[in-house]
């Protein structure tokens, strides 16, 4: 299974800690059988499955954020990366924009991007 890699149901579920964390495990429970119509045992069994993959906690019964949603989406593109681009974003950003053209507002965001990097600044 690959630890960054979510399936629907799973994206629908850490959508929904994101937005209540930290919250009590029950509690959890309770809101998925009214979102998902889950049981409690399904919920806890979802919540096991994305702890162990490090990104939430569940501890003394309340869930808590490991990653963030941003960290967790970072951490998505750098997995697509690796493993569909050798971890080159230069070929990623090749095959992007042979597909899709880049217009001149997104090309110069990724070189202020670029700028900001070097300069050492937080992006």
């Amino acid at each position: 299974m690959e630890q960054y890699k979510l399936g629907e149901m799973e994206q629908r579920f850490a959508e929904l800690i994101w937005e209540n964390a930290p919250i009590a495990s029950g509690q959890l429970a309770k809101l998925c059988e009214t979102a998902f119509g889950w049981k409690r045992t399904t919920a806890y069994t979802m919540l096991k499955r994305l702890c162990d993959r490090g990104i939430f906690s569940n501890a003394k019964g309340v869930v808590t954020v490991v990653m963030t949603r941003a960290e967790f989406q970072a951490a998505q593109g750098e997995q697509f990366i690796n493993e569909n681009f050798n971890g080159s974003l230069p070929q990623f950003l090749l095959a992007f924009s042979r597909r899709k053209k880049l217009n001149e507002k997104e090309v110069a965001q990724l070189k202020k991007m670029i700028e900001e990097y070097e300069e050492g600044k937080e992006l």
